[in-house]
């Protein structure tokens, strides 16, 4: 029983000794672990402002200032790294301030200064207020203003009673504003003017980085340079490599032109334009515009481009032209001269629209030097009730105004004359048609000529006869108003039919089609591509080639 009770004790006694070595051991490993992040002591800084020199000192209790130290004659104080000159001072010592008059220097590191009239100086705040011909320099930037609190807790500095940073060749005025000395960043508000060789901007607000040389500009700005204005609510420009980044609905002024988007990238050194976003280009000599989503164009070689919803608009006409391609590029010729002209190229997939013209085809180029332009690839043009086509269709302009039409190749003209899809139709290898004030006046069809032309009675206008010609060249003379005067023909052979006794295969010639789906409605159709449908495709021909000469 005893032997019991003894082994009993030891045991307990056992664990007791083995659950204080494990406390002890973690203790211990707690202690090690938890050493090394041991908050350091923030090492002890003399916030005191000392006075290093005066040629005079006196104290009067009771005197005008009590409590302060009266200092006169090159008196130097010094505070945290910085030194403070003046002539005379105002030293309260228990305060911890000093109040500077007369040819005040400060001076922090080496690389900043500052000079003023009248200064007061706290050590506790760190914060300088400076008053009268004020001068801070800091690296290559100079502040000049009459009234700046310089905070060097935070390194800023402050002014509000109008002042002026130079730094290089910019200059920044307004009537308030704030330096930062750590980021060397500038803010300016109210009446704000740069200048920056021969840019000038006018804004309220703007942020400027001395590092970069870019500034921003926040609310109802202009920048003018080198006859070029942009008006925009938010934009970025670098006065080092002379762009600009415009954002907001910006618009570029460059004398009769004018680009406008929601963001626009101007590069002044070398006169590129770049645009996104419901971009609208406008020559209001020339009386067009072109608009796009994504748009580009160098006012110094006058090449541009057009993509996204790409529209031109030319209202040098009494109603506007309205045409979209899917891309449209524009090239200036011998620009800045008398002799300049430009060629404007669409592609693919080109609609047009105007009241009384509409045309669609694959490609389009206008040339202003012999102001014609040019349709590729299944062009078709509709003027009323009347339908022309071919494998290419050029048209000339006299002062904006339609002088001459060429229908080159597999050209087809075809006219609706009544409800109930009555056709007159010609078709030749070539037709040219001329116009006299807009109006169609003559057309020639040379080559392969076929005809089916209806003829009225004078006093109802009732279709009476139907005229079935072939020749190899005709020539249709037409009045101011649409009607035909007379033909001529050359050897031609045909046949009269009176309406009522028109055979079905002289109804329409063999090459006849009508493309009334295609036409496009209005402005808005034309962002809408509809192609021929399948077989009515203009007949691939194939040419001759010129023999091949060969030398013995």
């Amino acid at each position: 029983m005893v032997m019991n009770e003894n082994n009993s004790i030891k045991m307990k006694w056992h664990r007791i000794v083995v659950l204080t070595v494990l406390c002890l051991f973690g203790f211990s490993l707690m202690a090690t672990l938890a050493a090394p992040y041991k908050k350091k002591k923030r090492p002890k800084t003399d916030e005191r402002v000392y006075l290093v020199h005066a040629d005079e000192l006196r104290y009067d209790q009771w005197g005008a200032v009590p409590g302060a130290q009266i200092l006169k004659g090159k008196v130097h104080f010094t505070h945290a790294g910085s030194q403070l000159w003046c002539d005379s001072a105002y030293f309260f010592q228990v305060e911890n301030s000093v109040e500077a008059f007369g040819h005040v220097r400060f001076k922090q590191g080496d690389t900043l200064s500052l000079t003023c009239d009248h200064a007061d100086y706290n050590g506790a705040e760190q914060m300088m207020h400076a008053r009268k011909n004020v001068v801070l320099k800091h690296r290559t930037q100079t502040l000049y203003t009459d009234s700046l609190d310089y905070d060097r807790m935070y390194s800023l500095a402050y002014f509000f009673e109008g002042g002026k940073l130079v730094d290089g060749k910019d200059r920044l005025v307004s009537d308030w504003g704030a330096y930062s000395t750590a980021t060397r960043e500038a803010s300016f508000y109210y009446g704000v003017e740069m200048f920056s060789g021969k840019n000038h901007i006018t804004t309220d607000t703007l942020h400027y980085d001395t590092r970069t040389q870019i500034a921003h500009v926040v609310g109802p700005s202009t920048i003018k340079s080198k006859g070029t204005i942009i008006h925009t609510t938010d934009a970025y420009t670098n006065s080092r490599t002379d762009r600009s980044q415009l954002f907001g609905r910006s618009t570029i002024v460059d004398g009769d032109k004018t680009i406008t988007g929601d963001s626009l990238y101007h590069d002044n050194s070398n006169g590129d334009n770049n645009g996104y976003g419901n971009v609208i280009y406008v020559d209001k000599k020339n009386k067009n515009e072109m608009r796009a989503n994504r748009l580009f164009y160098n006012e110094k070689t006058g090449y541009g481009y057009a993509t996204d919803r790409a529209l031109l608009l030319d209202y040098s006409q009494r109603d506007t032209l309205w045409m979209h391609a899917d891309s449209m590029k524009i090239y200036t010729f011998n620009i800045n001269t008398d002799s300049v002209y430009r060629k404007v190229h669409a592609f693919p997939h080109v609609r047009a629209y105007r009241q009384d013209v509409q045309a669609v085809c694959d490609s389009l180029v206008f040339n202003s030097l012999d102001s014609c332009m040019t349709m590729y690839r299944d062009p078709i043009a509709w003027n009323l009730n009347r339908q022309i086509l071919g494998e290419e269709i050029k048209v000339y302009f006299a002062d904006s105004t339609v002088r001459k039409a060429e229908v080159i190749e597999q050209a087809l003209s075809v006219e609706l004359v009544d409800a109930k899809d009555r056709f007159n139709q010609v078709s030749s290898k070539r037709m040219d048609a001329y116009f006299t004030d807009g109006a169609m006046r003559r057309t020639d069809a040379i080559g392969n000529v076929m005809t089916i032309y209806y003829n009225r009675d004078e006093k109802d206008s009732v279709l009476t006869e139907l005229n079935y010609l072939e020749t190899d060249t005709m020539r249709m003379f037409m009045s101011a108003d649409r009607q035909l005067e007379r033909i001529w023909a050359s050897k031609a052979t045909g046949t009269m039919y009176p309406i009522t006794q028109v055979p079905p295969d002289k109804l329409k010639l063999p090459s006849f089609e009508w493309f009334d789906y295609i036409r496009p409605l209005d402005k808005n159709d034309i962002f809408e591509w509809r192609g021929k449908k399948s077989g009515s495709q203009l007949k691939k021909i194939q040419r001759r080639e010129a023999p091949l000469q060969k030398f013995d």
